[in-house]
This record gives structure tokens, sequence and C-alpha cells, in this order.
């Protein structure tokens, strides 16, 4: 059974949520997101809130239905108060910089890394070894940081690379003589 799929989801003030058969979208202060539920869940609106249900009780069904729920959760957040994440850069000459909606990146490779930011993400780089990513849609937002770390994933000597902020890197002692 899933605790957090009995829940049902909050809409929030300023938040206007509508379903129609499997699909919820969500319209807030920050923009619009639409989800579409799968169909061995149940999605129905009640009394400001948005309740989820497996159709029929197959591990398939209910499987789904916690994650469901949990996205709709994440766009009512989303359109709301919007999402935030935060990446770092350790390395010696390792830096960013904000051209336009391209990410300029200086991972010690022979060139410049320019990522081209996809609508729905804004980034800013208060330092230069800061990359502050916000957007509405987690998914989205959380793909693009993932594709930013891929470029120079910290490694377990030194720790140089792109990782998050909230990541511990676990350190590997170097060779012995």
């Amino acid at each position: 059974m899933s605790r957090i799929g009995k829940k049902p989801v909050a809409i929030p003030d300023g938040v206007t949520a509508s379903v129609d058969g499997q699909t919820v979208t969500a319209k807030g202060p920050k923009g619009e997101l639409t989800y579409v539920v799968n169909d061995e869940v149940l999605v129905a609106m009640e009394e400001g809130a948005i309740t989820v249900e497996p159709r029929q009780q197959s591990k398939d069904a209910r499987s789904k239905w916690g994650m469901s729920r949990t996205m709709l959760q994440n766009i009512m957040t989303g359109v709301k108060d919007g999402f935030e994440r935060k990446l770092e850069i350790n390395g010696v000459g390792y830096r960013a910089a904000m051209q336009g909606s391209k990410l300029q990146l200086a991972l010690g490779y022979s060139h410049d890394v320019i990522y081209e930011l996809p609508q729905g993400v804004s980034a800013a780089t208060p330092k230069p070894t800061e990359i502050v990513l916000n957007g509405i849609d987690k998914q989205q937002l959380g793909q693009v940081a993932a594709e930013i770390r891929e470029f120079r994933p910290p490694e377990p000597y030194k720790g140089k690379g792109v990782k998050y902020a909230e990541e511990t890197i676990v350190r590997k002692e170097g060779k012995k003589k």
C-alpha cells in the first residue's frame, strides 16, 4: 500500500488546477505545467485537492500510484515557487560564465564547453565557480544539471570537476611511496 499515494495533493493559493481525464494542468504565478497520469491510476478533483488511486490492485498499478502523486505534487510546487539546483566547480582554472542563454564552461579541456540552456531553465553564475539553475519543471531541471555535471564529473583523488552543491565526493588516498 502506498503511504504517499494515499495523501491528496493540495492545491496551493494562487494556483488553479484542472483534471481532464488523465491530464492534470496547473497554472500559477511562475507558469503552466501539464502532466498525463498513467492509465492504471485514477485521478479525481475533490474539495480543492487532487486524489490519486490505483484502478486495480495489481503490482504495476500500485507502483505507479505513489509516483503519480509525487509528480502532481511537483507540478503544483513548480508553478507556485519553482525549483532551484546549485552546482559547484572545483579545480584550478575551472570556471563558468553566462553568455545570454548559453553557459560557457572552462573545464580544463583545450576548448571551452558551450551549453545551450533549454527553454524553461535559467541559470546564473554568482561566482565563477558556482552555477545556480532555476526552473518550474523539476524533471527538466534535474536533467540539465546532470548534463552539465557530465562534462567533467568530480574525480575521487583531488575532487576536481562539477558537482552538485549537496553532493559529497568520497575521496581516495593517493599512491604511497
